[in-house]
C-alpha cells in the first residue's frame, strides 16, 4: 500500500515525485516509456524555461529524472491499463500486476494528434512523422513539409529548415498562431516556404513519401508539392484512455481539474497536460506537479 502512485514520469510526474519524496510519502511512479521526460524529449530546443534558455528538451529531461533518482523516487516501466477509484484504497491497474495507493495522481501526460489524411498511417515511419528532431536528420539536404501553425509546428521548421534543402510549412489559415518570436524566425529563413489556406489532402508514395497533396480551403485548388518527408504537428490528445468512465472529463478528454488538481474523485488528482487547462508548457507543468502533491498532503491528513 502506497501513499501515493503517480501515473507518468514527464515533468509534471517528476516534478509531483520529488515533492513527495521531500514530503516522505510512500510514493511509487509508474511510466509506459523507458526513458523518463514526456513530451518534452522530442524537443529540440527549450528557450522558455526560467534560467535555461536553449537547454534541449533531452537534457532538461535528464537533470529532472536525476533529481527525482537523488531523491529516491521510485520509478516503474509498466502501462496502466485502467484504474479502480471506487473506495478510499484506489488501483491502479496494469497487464500484469494491480497497485495500491490511498492516492493518485495522472501525469500521463498527451500524445501527438493524427491529421486523419490518406497515407498518413500507410507512411507513418516511412516519411510521415511526428517529431521533427527525432526523424529530421534522416532528411538533410531533402525536400520537406511542415503541417501545423503553433510553437511546435514552427518550432520544428526551424530546426529542418537547418538541414533541408526545403521545407514547407503549410497552415489552414493565413497567419501562424506561434510566439512572435517564432514566427519572426520562421519568416526570415530563405529555404522556407508558406503554405497558406490549405490543408494536406492526400500523402502520396510508393513505399515512402513522395509528395504531399493539398487544398486550398478558400478557393479549392489544389497543390501536389514534391517532398521525401511529411512531419505532422497539429496539436496533441491526452493519454487518458485508462481513465475514462472513471473521472470527468471535457469533450476532448482532458481531465477535468483545477489547479490543485483536484478531480470530481476524492484521493485523485491531474497534473501536466493531461489536464484540461490554458498553457501546456513544461513551467506549467512542473507547477501542476508541486500544487497536486500539496493536495495529496492535505487529503491524507483528512484520512487520519
Amino acid at each position: 500500500m502506497y501513499d501515493l502512485i503517480i501515473i507518468g514520469s514527464g515533468p509534471a510526474g517528476l516534478t509531483a515525485g520529488i515533492y513527495a519524496s521531500r514530503a516522505r510519502l510512500n510514493t511509487l511512479v509508474l511510466e509506459q516509456n523507458f526513458v523518463s521526460g514526456g513530451q518534452i524529449i522530442d524537443t529540440y530546443e527549450i528557450d522558455n524555461y526560467p534560467g535555461l534558455p536553449g537547454i534541449s528538451g533531452m537534457d532538461l529531461a535528464d537533470r529532472m529524472s536525476q533529481h527525482a533518482e537523488k531523491l529516491g523516487v521510485a520509478i516503474e516501466n509498466v502501462i496502466v491499463t485502467s484504474l479502480d477509484l471506487t473506495g478510499p484504497v484506489k488501483k491502479v491497474i496494469t497487464d500484469d500486476n494491480v497497485y495500491e495507493a490511498k492516492a493518485v495522481i495522472i501525469a500521463s501526460g498527451a500524445t501527438h494528434s493524427h491529421l486523419g489524411a490518406p497515407g498518413e498511417e500507410e507512411f507513418a515511419g516511412h516519411g510521415v512523422s511526428y517529431c521533427a528532431t527525432c526523424d529530421g536528420g534522416f532528411y538533410r539536404k531533402k525536400d520537406t513539409l511542415v503541417v501545423g501553425g503553433g510553437d511546435v509546428a514552427v518550432e520544428d521548421a526551424i530546426y529542418l529548415a537547418r538541414l533541408c534543402n526545403k521545407v514547407y510549412v503549410v497552415h489552414r489559415r493565413d497567419e501562424l498562431r506561434a510566439a512572435k518570436v517564432l514566427q519572426e524566425n520562421l519568416l526570415s529563413l530563405p529555404n522556407v516556404e508558406m503554405v497558406w489556406n490549405s490543408v494536406v489532402r492526400t500523402i502520396n508514395g510508393t513505399q515512402k513519401v513522395e509528395s504531399v497533396t493539398v487544398t486550398n480551403v478558400k478557393d479549392g485548388s489544389e497543390r501536389t508539392i514534391p517532398v521525401q518527408g511529411a512531419f505532422i504537428a497539429v496539436g496533441i490528445s491526452p493519454r487518458s484512455e485508462f481513465a475514462k468512465n472513471h473521472i470527468e472529463m471535457d469533450e476532448k478528454g482532458y481531465i477535468i481539474a483545477d489547479e490543485t488538481g483536484k478531480t470530481n474523485i476524492p484521493g485523485v488528482f491531474a497534473a501536466g497536460d493531461v489536464r484540461g487547462k490554458q498553457l501546456r508548457q513544461v513551467v506549467t507543468a512542473v507547477a501542476d506537479g508541486a500544487n497536486a502533491v500539496t493536495s495529496v498532503e492535505k487529503y491524507l491528513l483528512t484520512l487520519k
